[in-house]
């Protein structure tokens, strides 16, 4: 490993173990998100509402409804009838969530579920327009809200006391109200003296629509903080004695990722980390993409056929006995390397040719007269050559031309 290497994960090593030790040191930020989740213990959540849901609603058999629509669970529950039809299921629909998330069918199927004598009580900051236009009311958002700022109930038996919830509670307020058929039941106020509706109930039919703009104070944190869990039982006081279905779809953590990372992605120091030895590893493959050459291919040279073919060739006409041939083919070759290399004419073997041959080559003159002589033996010849011959003649010529 080298000493740069060595440099780059000393460095990054000491800015891991400085970013753990600033997030563990570091308090953990609150998170408030609105969720609504019954399994959320975060302020704006609904876990000790689920837990303590029981002694809220005092003798009420609780029924959760999580795996489907209000139009779904409500139409599975109906019974049709040649006059009129009618539900297996009396009582209240309830839900409590930041904002309107019931579509179109469900609330035409709450419609209809009311109609039949049964109630509806929904906690939340906008309700959908279908209930706004059929029950004649509306809502604005322009409360100013702040620290100063009260809410209580209308009726007068539950003490009448006023409680200065904050943290998660909405602007939103019932602006217009059919007051002939309307019984309002909660207030809120700021310091301006503005006093708003924010708890209605609202008849329908046979049966009745309890509408509460405040869902925050059912949370966790107002719950548990001070005297704010005595509003929250006063309201759900108004919630008629019977069975109770809480619509409680979306507000189950469903949507939890089932990545693997989700734990260090949900630790702020751990993500910093993951991050940054990400752009620490891009940057060093950067790095050393740059500083270091390529490797160099290793290109084999292309093998000389014609070597080895003569090489073949020459085995064959030896192993064949066939000296006179050898001799031929070497006297050609010899005489052919003299021709391109030297320009010389090799027609005639005789003084002048050992003459200019030994200038031109510097090769030694006894060494190239021998080879003329043997050569011109060898043309003389009528008798076969023996292997002597041969070896004497290929000594010769390699004399000469190496």
């Amino acid at each position: 490993m080298g000493k740069s290497i060595k440099i780059y994960i000393a460095i990054l090593v000491l800015v891991f173990a400085l970013i753990l030790i600033a997030g563990g040191n570091s308090p953990k930020k609150i998170d408030w998100t609105p969720t609504y989740s019954v399994n959320d213990k975060i302020p704006l959540g609904l876990y000790v509402f689920d837990k303590e849901i029981d002694g809220l609603l005092k003798k009420q058999k609780i029924e959760r409804v999580s795996a489907l629509t209000p139009y779904e669970f409500l139409d599975s529950k109906y019974v049709p009838d040649t006059v009129v039809g009618t539900y297996k299921i009396k009582g209240t629909f309830f839900n409590i969530t930041e904002f309107a998330a019931i579509d179109d069918q469900s609330m035409t199927e709450l419609f209809y579920f009311v109609s039949h004598g049964n109630n509806a009580f929904l906690s939340m900051k906008t309700f959908p327009q279908p209930l706004l236009d059929s029950l004649k009311i509306d809502f604005r958002t322009d409360f100013q809200y702040s620290d100063s700022t009260s809410i209580w109930l209308a009726n007068k038996n539950l003490g009448n006391k006023k409680f200065h919830l904050t943290e998660g509670m909405g602007s939103y307020y019932f602006s217009k109200i059919d007051t002939l058929q309307t019984t309002v039941l909660g207030y809120q106020a700021n310091k301006q003296n503005q006093k708003r509706i924010n708890f209605i109930k609202v008849p329908y039919v046979n049966g009745y629509f309890y509408l509460h703009t405040q869902p925050a104070a059912f949370s966790n944190f107002h719950l548990l903080k001070d005297d704010h869990y005595q509003y929250a039982q006063s309201v759900l006081s108004y919630v008629p004695k019977g069975n109770v279905y809480w619509y409680t779809k979306g507000q189950n953590s469903e949507s939890i990722s089932g990545s693997p990372l989700r734990y260090i992605l949900s630790q702020p120091a751990l993500k910093w980390a993951l991050y940054l030895s990400l752009i620490g590893i891009l940057i060093f493959i950067l790095f050393n993409a740059k500083r270091k050459q390529r490797i160099v291919p290793i290109l084999k040279p292309l093998p000389n056929l014609t070597v080895d073919f003569t090489k073949t060739i020459g085995n064959l006409y030896y192993q064949e006995g066939d000296h006179d041939n050898i001799i031929d083919k070497k006297i050609i070759y010899f005489l052919e390397r003299i021709r391109n290399e030297y320009l010389m004419d090799t027609s005639k073997l005789d003084d002048d040719f050992v003459k200019k041959l030994h200038h031109k080559s510097g090769k030694d003159e006894n060494d190239i007269r021998e080879l003329v002589f043997l050569i011109n033996e060898h043309r003389k010849s009528y008798h076969g050559s023996l292997e002597e011959d041969l070896i004497r003649i290929n000594n010769a010529i390699e004399k000469v031309l190496h």
